[in-house]
């Protein structure tokens, strides 16, 4: 990165190279949705591009590219969140306008079995409605296998503070998904 803000550009495509594999797999563990890793994952190298006048090695470059692979992905599940549906504006023979419900591309097809289809909802929910660092917490630890070193320097503190941020979130995980924990 610091070849890359220096003015080779050829470093740039090797960041790419190096970390491409790494960022699909991040978004796609953060969203859980294959039609937008490419997208995001442009996306992601476009912000490097634009902000390495600007970069300064405060952390390890995977932390710092972590870190906009999270905010990006987040930002996505947020605008999933706030709009389920999408409204199309039509207007009728007579100049009437009128708007007709369009479902959800993003939604689970119908045909998924309910059970199944109903808890992973209930899993996705509760994860986005996490704090941001505790969400951030454990996708890096459950899902990208990521220890409580490497989180506390994604996100800027100590392990301890991770460790707090994990209990945490287990805590709120748990009270969400409390009647799909219980067994009799």
């Amino acid at each position: 990165m610091l070849r890359f803000k220096g003015g080779d550009r050829e470093a740039f495509n090797e960041l790419v190279r190096r970390n491409v594999n790494k960022v699909h797999a991040l978004i796609y563990r953060f969203l859980g949705d294959g039609d937008l890793v490419e997208d995001l994952t442009q996306e992601v190298f476009l912000r490097i591009f634009r902000t390495a006048p600007r970069y300064e090695p405060a952390a390890k470059f995977s932390t710092w590219l972590y870190r906009i692979v999270a905010n990006l992905s987040f930002n996505v599940l947020r605008d999933r969140k706030k709009s389920r549906r999408v409204q199309l504006e039509t207007h009728g023979d007579q100049d009437e306008s009128f708007y007709r419900d369009v479902p959800d591309e993003h939604a689970p097809p119908p045909q998924r079995d309910l059970a199944e289809a109903e808890l992973a909802d209930c899993v996705a929910r509760a994860i986005s409605e996490l704090p941001e660092n505790q969400k951030i917490a454990i996708v890096l630890n459950k899902y990208e296998h990521k220890n409580y070193e490497e989180i506390a320097a994604l996100l800027n503190c100590s392990t301890m503070a991770v460790k707090s941020l994990l209990s945490r979130a287990r805590g709120n995980l748990r009270e969400s998904l409390g009647r799909y924990l219980k067994t009799d």
